[in-house]
């Protein structure tokens, strides 16, 4: 396989699917950003446990459920640690927008007053924006945008002055899963800080991609999840201030996040108990686990100059391409590893069905960010992924590709 200008190898073995073709073409997948594809170590550690110690946990004695309960808070210890967490202020969720409902309707609905502000983004997924309509409608709370100039980035002169209006909560994506931008959310939580307000970051895109540290963000709460992390889906990730965590009353209740029942009331279990109720995800977190052990051993530094050489290589190869628009930061530096674009005469579903039929899996779509495609005037893009086994042979494919899509559409 023709590598980009770094040294990450990763063995082919770690993703049998490559292996497939479809009607003859290898499978070229560019669509991280939408799940990544699991490598067989993850599968493993799966397999592992369903077929060596499989129990419940934190409820026995046994020595089943003790090695079933290592394995699982095992496996948050070093999620936690990875990104500069406890394991108290790491919940377990079923994924991302899980994790942000359940700050939108444990926090927000415990905190959020009429004719409080709420900011959001026009790039947010709606992950990040649908749970906020619903709970400042419920509230009577107001949602504010902050815009998206036309480079695609934020306009921070914007959001300084929306702070103006004292909002209660500011909600922002680590990383465009559509534009690709990295917005500055250490620099956007210190100023909502100074303003008063809390921050809520959606780093679906950029746990896998980019270096990340909590403590320097520095975020009330961090949400992400696991199957675009190279781990199972069924899993996400919420990472809270301890404070705000303990004083927010429970998302889910019934068991497992009780300490005592009593016929007309409860107490709540510790952190992150207190919002894990029923049976825990645990197949699913020490697949996470695993995943999170995965990208460690490449090293997050290594994966992020892997990814950014193919985007780079990609924004330069588009360019040639008479017709084509990408959206986005054009400066490789300032985006993770995705890039929407738009072809002149294209509908970008014929792209993607044209491009099937090679091989080449992108997603097309609005991307659930139909606010943001309203800013960008269009009804959907082709957005094409990377992740840690992509290669440039996979642009040339694409490019290839590209070319049929010109010749079957008469571009």
């Amino acid at each position: 396989m023709a590598l980009p200008a770094t040294d990450i190898r990763v063995p082919s073995a770690e993703f049998a699917l490559l292996a497939r073709n479809i009607d003859g073409h290898p499978i070229t997948y560019l669509d991280a950003a939408a799940t990544s594809l699991t490598p067989q170590t993850v599968v493993d550690a799966i397999v592992d446990y369903y077929t060596n110690h499989r129990a419940s946990v934190h409820r026995g004695v046994y020595p089943l459920i003790v090695e079933a309960t290592e394995l699982y808070e095992g496996a948050r210890e070093r999620i936690a640690a990875w990104l500069g967490s406890t394991p108290q202020e790491t919940v377990f969720t079923a994924n991302a927008t899980a994790s942000l409902n359940l700050v939108a309707h444990s926090w927000g609905r415990a905190n959020l007053q009429p004719g409080d502000t709420v900011l959001v983004t026009e790039m947010e997924h709606h992950s990040n924006l649908v749970p906020w309509q619903l709970i400042c409608a419920e509230r009577a709370a107001e949602l504010v945008y902050v815009p998206v100039l036309d480079d695609g980035t934020l306009d921070l002169d914007a959001y300084e002055r929306l702070l103006a209006l004292e909002p209660r909560l500011v909600c922002v994506a680590h990383v465009s899963n559509v534009l690709g931008t990295i917005n500055p959310v250490a620099e956007i939580t210190r100023l909502a800080h100074a303003a008063g307000a809390l921050v809520v970051v959606d780093g679906t895109q950029a746990v896998p991609q980019i270096p990340v540290d909590l403590h320097e963000i520095d975020a009330d709460f961090y949400a992400w999840t696991g199957h675009k992390a190279y781990g199972p889906t069924g899993i996400g990730v919420l990472h809270g201030r301890r404070e705000l965590l303990q004083a927010m009353p429970p998302f889910i209740s019934g068991g497992h996040m009780i300490k005592q029942v009593c016929e007309a009331s409860s107490t709540w279990t510790d952190l992150p108990g207190k919002f894990e109720a029923g049976t825990s995800q645990i197949a699913e977190a020490i697949g996470l686990g695993a995943a999170v052990d995965f990208i460690q051993e490449i090293g997050i530094e290594s994966i992020r100059a892997h990814e950014l050489a193919l985007t780079t290589q990609l924004l330069e190869r588009l360019a040639e391409l008479p017709g084509l628009h990408v959206h986005g930061p054009l400066d490789a530096t300032k985006r993770g590893a995705l890039v929407s674009f738009a072809i002149d005469g294209a509908h970008p579903h014929d792209i993607g069905e044209i491009l099937g039929r090679e091989g080449v899996c992108v997603r097309t779509g609005h991307h659930c960010a139909q606010p943001l495609m309203r800013r960008l005037a269009v009804g959907s893009t082709t957005r094409a992924s990377f992740a840690v086994h992509n290669t440039t042979e996979d642009i040339d494919r694409l490019m290839n590709a590209l070319e049929s899509v010109r010749r079957v559409l008469v571009l």
